[in-house]
């Protein structure tokens, strides 16, 4: 069983940056693909970008791109998500995942194995 443990939610006004991180339990998730996503209340939970195991390969939400980016550490079996130029309507709870499954990155969040527990970020206007 892979345990999830996301971090580094928190609040920020608008324009600003935060940087979450995601920490496997687990050596093998390095050979996983892993991807973000996040739901505000209210709301379905939506894809945010999922990165390949060898992190050769990214895909975004067209909402976030170019203002977020996915990267992983596979020797500290870490996933992060860095956010820039934050809105409003970024605000939600955002939840790392993986995909056991070997081939190209996913953006259906039912076709992630396990999940984090998710962290909080609040962006005031």
């Amino acid at each position: 069983q892979v345990q999830l443990v996301e971090s580094g939610g928190g609040l920020v006004q608008a324009g600003g940056s935060l940087r979450l991180s995601c920490a496997a339990s687990e050596a093998m998730i390095r050979r996983y693909n892993m991807g973000w996503f996040r739901q505000a209340p209210g709301k379905e939970r939506e894809f945010v970008a999922a990165i390949s195991w060898n992190a050769r390969s990214t895909s975004y939400a067209e909402s976030v791109k170019g203002r977020f980016t996915i990267s992983r550490d596979n020797a500290n079996n870490t996933v992060f998500l860095q956010m820039n130029s934050l809105k409003p309507e970024d605000t939600a709870v955002f939840y790392c995942a993986a995909d056991l499954s070997a081939g190209r990155v996913r953006t259906r969040g039912a076709e992630y194995d396990y999940w984090g527990q998710g962290t909080q970020v609040t962006v005031s206007s």
